[in-house]
């Protein structure tokens, strides 16, 4: 008997789970993920979402990739618009085996001191 036999694999007559419900995805893909989101640009500000500070966290979670991300306003217009972008972005990047769930969060708020230097540069903001 083969060890996929042995485990429950195709071979005991036991369906076989997705590959993605079994295992967290792997580094490369959450490295894919934020390459991804470094092309998602900010509509009104046109900066990355990466480089704005937008984005906390990118993270496995039951074998979906994880985003959690926040505005600039809780009233921000774009707010929909970009965090579908995002998914978006990141479903293409990773592709269709793997699950996309993007979260928008309030806390902590986004401030300005969140931005990254050369972007806070190219918005005219004062180095810290």
């Amino acid at each position: 008997m083969t060890g996929e036999a042995a485990a429950g694999g195709a071979e005991s007559g036991a369906p076989a789970e997705p590959a993605s419900s079994l295992q967290p995805p792997a580094a490369d893909v959450l490295d894919a993920a934020w390459g991804a989101l470094r092309g998602v640009y900010d509509p009104e500000l046109y900066l990355d979402v990466v480089s704005l500070g937008l984005v906390y966290d990118v993270r496995a979670e039951a074998g979906a990739v994880v985003v959690e991300m926040t505005m600039t306003t809780p009233g921000c217009p774009a707010s929909e618009a970009l965090s579908e972008m995002a998914r978006e972005a990141v479903a293409d990047a990773v592709g269709d085996a793997v699950a996309v769930d993007v979260r928008v969060v309030w806390d902590p708020p986004w401030s300005p001191a969140m931005i990254d230097e050369e972007a806070a540069a190219t918005l005219g903001f004062r180095a810290r």
